[in-house]
């Protein structure tokens, strides 16, 4: 793990808000540098059993996975919204095209990750990334918990019915990552732990799974091609259902990890730009016939959270090693033992996880809808290993319990004005909309009251046709009897709501 550099004061709304933190400025600095070059070096071997389990996963040869990887950090790099942030081929995305692989082949794969590439761009330009500002923080504490479980769970594979030498390499990695920075941080402590055990297992001679058991490395470079199917309307309705679900899912989880990077490293990036890169990387990729994919929660914490990376740099050269290595040194590749990279995923597992989130004093202390929200965004991602699923299930959540929270803040108070006039006022508070506004026909004295009725609605706000409806309602019901109703204190914006559908709803319904 490198020494994380200085920080300086972000500022807002900048694409990449810390200065310091840029290419020109990485160039300028050799220490800055070479944190980059190693922390791409380092994804750049994690990348690879993981590329290679996801082609597996999509049905796939391993190489497709590889060069999208390769392709989607590359290009990524350039045009990307986030720096320091990974994309490669990931297991979400595999899951959502492996059906047209099973039933279509592998050129109706290509031909999906293009339009999945297109749509993501033009979500991006419509302006998809602003959505973010909707998922609540307990739903990102869950995304972040649920990542942290899953890419925990994803390494217990390797490490069942695995010879016994596994088991102490693994443990041995681990100690390596939290021992060695506290003596030094020159080198990254993946780096070293995935050097030192494989060198230990070769001059040894250990018989332990590596990562050419994990399948086949390229021998060549990815080459440019057009997919092999009729450009024809009928085409397009095979690819465009799992293009749309590629695109959604992979912007949904591309933009949820640049935020957590956000937070990480205290800066700002550009949403917008990082939804239409994201699809600009995934056209790119299906030209070159790769699985597509989007951000990876793992890679990117072990660039940017274990080795310290900040700029665009790792990103390019995590792509740029990745060919490297399974092209031009896969033989070496193909020896480093599976036990080094399971070690360092737990690490990131460990390091990923919000452990502050389940601390009793912060459960005591957060609202139980919070923690609800919390635990069903894990509990459904874990479930399905789908985050979009997850994230879906915790933001309905989520605007469900925050509308009945809101509908109990609303209240309609009878004062207690003399009535002798023949008038009387009701005043109105706090939220209406569908959740709040339903009962509001409920809280009057239509029998009771005088001929004059006055509902002061200066502490209220009209946010939808529902309430205006039970306004039109209880108007009705008044009206009815034989008795006025005059509705004063509208702000401006509810007096506009409300004069331009009031009347127009159906019989106050």
């Amino acid at each position: 793990m490198t020494d994380p550099a200085p920080q300086p004061t972000p500022v807002t709304g900048a694409p990449e808000a810390d200065a310091s933190f840029s290419v020109r400025a990485a160039l300028r600095s050799p220490r800055m540098l070479k944190t980059e070059v190693l922390a791409g070096l380092v994804v750049a071997l994690a990348l690879i059993p993981e590329a290679i389990a996801f082609s597996i996963i999509a049905g796939v040869d391993p190489r497709i996975g590889l060069f999208a990887s390769f392709t989607m950090a590359v290009t990524i790099a350039i045009v990307g919204g986030r720096p320091a942030m990974i994309s490669a081929a990931t297991g979400a995305v595999a899951l959502v095209v492996a059906p047209v692989v099973a039933d279509h082949g592998v050129d109706y794969l290509i031909a999906t990750v293009i339009v999945a590439g297109v749509l993501q761009v033009l979500m991006g330009v419509l302006g998809v990334a602003k959505l973010m500002r909707f998922i609540p923080r307990s739903v990102m504490v869950g995304f972040v918990n649920a990542l942290a479980i899953l890419i925990f769970m994803s390494q217990v594979t390797h490490l069942v019915d695995v010879p016994w030498a596994v088991y102490p390499l693994v443990a041995v990695g681990i100690a390596i990552m939290v021992l060695l920075p506290k003596w030094t941080q020159i080198v990254p402590a993946p780096l070293i732990a995935i050097v030192l055990l494989t060198a230990t297992t070769v001059l040894a001679a250990i018989n332990v799974p590596t990562v050419g058991d994990e399948g086949e490395l390229p021998e060549s470079l990815p080459e440019l091609l057009i997919p092999d199917v009729p450009f024809t309307w009928e085409t397009l309705q095979i690819v465009f259902p799992f293009a749309m679900a590629m695109a959604l899912v992979g912007l949904l989880e591309s933009l949820l990890t640049a935020k957590l990077v956000d937070d990480v490293t205290d800066t700002h990036s550009n949403k917008t730009r990082e939804a239409w890169g994201q699809g600009v990387a995934n056209v790119v990729t299906g030209f070159f016939g790769g699985m597509g994919g989007c951000a990876m929660i793992g890679q990117t914490m072990i660039n940017v959270k274990a080795s310290g990376a900040r700029t665009r740099i790792s990103t390019f050269l995590a792509g740029v090693f990745l060919l490297i290595l399974v092209v031009g040194l896969g033989d070496i590749v193909a020896v480093i033992p599976m036990a080094a990279l399971v070690a360092v995923m737990i690490m990131v597992s460990v390091g990923t996880f919000d452990w502050h989130s389940i601390n009793p004093r912060t459960l005591r202390a957060m609202p139980k809808s919070e923690t609800a929200v919390m635990l069903i965004t894990v509990i459904v991602t874990v479930a399905t290993h789908n985050l979009a699923y997850g994230v879906l299930a915790g933001v309905l959540v989520a605007m469900v319990l925050f509308a009945r929270r809101v509908a109990h803040m609303t209240t309609v108070t009878r004062l207690d004005a003399s009535d002798e006039d023949g008038e009387r006022v009701y005043a109105v508070s706090g939220e209406l909309f569908f959740a709040s506004s339903n009962d509001l026909v409920y809280q009057f004295d239509y029998s009771g009251d005088p001929q004059r009725i006055v509902i002061d609605m200066s502490g209220a706000h009209i946010w939808d046709a529902s309430t205006v409806a039970s306004l039109d309602a209880v108007k009705t019901k008044y009206e009815s009897r034989g008795k006025t109703v005059e509705i004063i204190g509208l702000n401006d914006d509810s007096a506009a709501r409300h004069g331009r559908l009031s009347g127009n709803l159906g019989a106050g319904h």
